[in-house]
């Protein structure tokens, strides 16, 4: 196994200097109290506040942590921070699709829909705004399992449920992530309501970490070529949205 890498160990140090202090600290005190070279410290710092894990006073240069490091006391982007951010872009993606359109983030081991946008028809249709879905039916699902590890481990503990013939078993499910991670987008054809197809793509928050998905669904003929494969023209928009959401909340940061 190789060791520690070195330069970790001493950004990680940094850290705890700086948290255990109760003001700012100079790159002087800082490698002074560390034994670390003057320059060494300060390539440090550099990336560190790169990164938002510390920040630099622009009067007297001292460092102090920064505001990326203490948001990881949390362990996901505020629901309705994600929400703002993106009805805009839900509500074209509605208009230019044609289809629903439905924002997912994770919660408590399934998909709590944030924003739900309706068909621009005159069709019935219920709002799911607060509604849970699954992970492994759903597109939205599969991107945010695609991307969460601990999210995955949790998933599988609790034993998927099947609500359709076409619902992917566990074997299925690890399968169809790894293609959600090559391809960058996700698919679901009548896994939990029969008839109805969706396509989903994921949502990055700072440092390209997923934070949620935003989809479209619908009529399995709509949404899918008869072949099953998504219609291209529906997933461009898809991942277009995404993307679009995706640069607003890292701009915001």
């Amino acid at each position: 196994m190789p060791g520690p890498i070195q330069s970790i160990e001493r950004a990680a140090a940094i850290l705890r200097l700086l948290a255990r202090g109760s003001g700012r600290l100079g790159v002087v005190e800082i490698a002074e109290s560390l034994e670390l070279a003057k320059g060494t410290a300060h390539g440090i710092l550099r990336t560190l506040a790169g990164v938002g894990f510390v920040e630099q006073d622009r009067d007297t240069g001292k460092y102090q942590l920064g505001a990326a490091l203490l948001h990881l006391g949390s362990s996901h982007l505020d629901v309705n921070e994600l929400r703002s951010r993106a009805i805009n872009w839900a509500d074209a993606l509605a208009a230019r699709s044609g289809e629903a359109v439905r924002i997912g983030a994770p919660l408590e081991g399934r998909v709590l829909v944030v924003h739900h946008v309706f068909r621009p028809d005159d069709s019935p249709q219920t709002l799911d705004v607060g509604g849970m879905l699954p992970l492994h039916a759903t597109a939205l699902g599969k991107v945010l399992l695609a991307y969460d590890a601990a999210l995955l481990a949790s998933w599988r503990a609790a034993g998927p449920e099947a609500y359709t013939r076409r619902t992917l078993p566990p074997s299925a499910v690890a399968r169809a992530l790894a293609e959600v991670r090559r391809a960058g987008w996700a698919a679901e054809r009548g896994e939990m309501v029969p008839g109805e197809a969706g396509i989903a793509a994921p949502i990055r928050g700072h440092g390209g970490i997923v934070v949620g998905a935003i989809g479209v669904s619908g009529a399995e003929d709509r949404i899918c070529e008869p072949s099953g494969h998504p219609k291209p023209r529906l997933l461009e928009q898809v991942r277009d949205a995404a993307r679009a959401v995706s640069r607003d909340l890292v701009a915001s940061r």
